[in-house]
């Protein structure tokens, strides 16, 4: 499918580096459980597994799963990794973070895949998010060429609903993360926190 070919490739399709957004919003939190749906390559998985998270990815493509297992070999760390359709996915375990770094979905599952997950985050957890908004639409940097696939604040409120917004915004960047997101682009950032009661 679509995406065991991208990963199938040597090269990291979005490179090895974390994403920047989630670099930075796990600087200010104590280490615990993550979730990272629609991981991929593994790169922010490993990333937060060098700082001390213990890490859960999900993804359907085996090729994302074996570039990631191989990058987290070769940087001596452990991380989780289950094969599943994050629609779908079921967990045993709660986490202080969920994740959602680029994970679009499409826009049948959109309206329910998000919100399901929020009961695997642990009152006080955060949900950190990036995704491409509406206004990436035609620019080649990257992400859904679908409207009803990308985002906007107004989604992000519905879908994730009951959360303390501690960050929202579009903001234009400029993304350098391999070959499939490079260049100037919008994304939608959030923050979100569960409350403890």
């Amino acid at each position: 499918d679509f995406w065991n070919e991208r990963y199938e490739k040597d090269e990291y399709a979005y490179g090895v580096e974390p994403n920047d957004f989630l670099k930075n919003q796990l600087e200010g939190i104590t280490p615990g459980e993550i979730l990272l749906p629609a991981e991929g390559e593994g790169r922010n998985a490993v990333y937060a597994a060098l700082k001390g998270w213990q890490v859960h990815a999900v993804d359907f493509s085996e090729a994302g799963k074996r570039k990631a297992l191989e990058l987290a070999k070769e940087r001596n760390v452990d991380i989780r990794y289950d094969i599943g359709d994050i629609s779908t996915f079921i967990s045993d375990q709660k986490y202080g973070v969920i994740a959602f770094i680029f994970a679009h979905l499409p826009p049948d599952l959109k309206k329910f895949a998000y919100t399901r997950l929020l009961g695997y985050l642990s009152p006080g957890g955060m949900v950190v998010l990036e995704m491409f908004s509406k206004r990436q639409l035609g620019l080649s940097s990257g992400g859904p060429k679908h409207i009803d696939a990308l985002w906007n604040e107004e989604e992000i409120l519905a879908y994730f609903p009951g959360l303390e917004v501690v960050q929202l915004e579009e903001v234009e960047t400029v993304l350098k993360e391999g070959p499939f997101h490079d260049g100037k682009a919008y994304t939608m950032r959030f923050v979100g926190r569960k409350p403890v009661s």
